[in-house]
């Protein structure tokens, strides 16, 4: 088998990718932020499966030439030609054409594939239009030497930090009227933040910043926000991040998120913000309000 075939099919030409026996080869990339397994799929493009942190697993196939990719393709586990008794197995129906040199597929199906690879079948786009002629497209992912390449992989997804940059760097921990005690639901959410700025280093700042509702007065208000920050802060370095990272910030019940009008909208306002940055400045008085909550209970 070569990279590019031309089977002949009624009627039709079926253009068929794929790398052969003697050069299939799985690469891997591993960090404790992304794994990636792929594949080079001669005269074509990738194969490539993406585990990223704090995420499910994707697949896309990644095409040299962008007019490659057009209409829609069957995807299926079909058996290699020295398994003649096995069956394929049907997957799901692609969407090539999604405006980009690459395709990508649900997590659900990438587990799928993966599943298929270990057992030795082969995934298979299978589309009936290739750049504008009467051939059809075939595009295979080889499971040759897939195993001991998947053993590694699953070695480094063990390895991944739990969360990514993108689910970490807003956070807001809420707190009980007039409290400064951390819920358990914010303790554990810095826990997070403390693994994962130890291992990132491109994170070289954080900004806690302490913020009450409108009851009682503003410099009592000023005073509990400070308490409120520090309790953050001092839970972060005793979790080992270093204290010149953090920059500790309270403005009482000046920067509300929404108005103190309900219950429910002062509670939103006794917060404290965190924000990861990868800058060396600070880019505001304050951190922008759209984190994800570890709220109270």
């Amino acid at each position: 088998m070569c990279g590019l075939l031309m089977t002949w099919v009624p009627s039709t030409y079926a253009v068929t990718f794929a790398a052969g026996m003697e050069n299939t080869k799985w690469n891997i990339e591993a960090s404790p932020f992304t794994c990636k397994l792929s594949q080079d799929i001669p005269a074509f493009g990738k194969a490539i499966f993406e585990h990223e942190a704090g995420e499910p697993v994707l697949f896309y196939l990644e095409a040299r030439q962008r007019d490659m990719l057009r209409g829609n393709a069957e995807l299926l586990a079909e058996s290699p030609s020295w398994r003649p008794g096995d069956a394929n197995l049907p997957i799901a129906r692609v969407n090539l054409d999604q405006g980009e040199d690459r395709v990508m597929v649900a997590s659900k199906d990438a587990e799928v594939m993966l599943a298929a690879l270990y057992q030795g079948k082969f995934p298979t786009f299978n589309s009936p239009k290739w750049l504008g002629s009467p051939s059809s497209l075939k595009v295979q992912v080889s499971s040759v030497n897939f195993q001991k390449a998947y053993d590694d992989y699953q070695t480094c997804v063990a390895g991944l930090l739990p969360v990514n940059f993108r689910q970490i760097a807003r956070t807001a921990v809420l707190f009980n009227s007039a409290g400064t005690d951390l819920s358990d639901e914010a303790k554990e959410r810095l826990e997070l933040i403390s693994r994962y700025v130890k291992v990132d280093k491109s994170v070289v700042s954080i900004y806690i910043d302490g913020h009450t509702d409108s009851q009682g007065r503003r410099l009592q208000n000023r005073d509990l926000s400070k308490r409120r920050a520090q309790a953050v802060t001092d839970f972060l370095e005793k979790k080992g991040v270093p204290n010149n990272m953090i920059v500790t910030r309270f403005h009482g019940e000046r920067y509300p998120v929404v108005d103190n009008k309900t219950a429910e909208h002062r509670a939103r306002n006794r917060r404290v913000t965190i924000r990861l940055d990868k800058e060396a400045e600070d880019n505001g008085d304050f951190p922008e309000e759209n984190p994800t909550d570890a709220s109270q209970q």
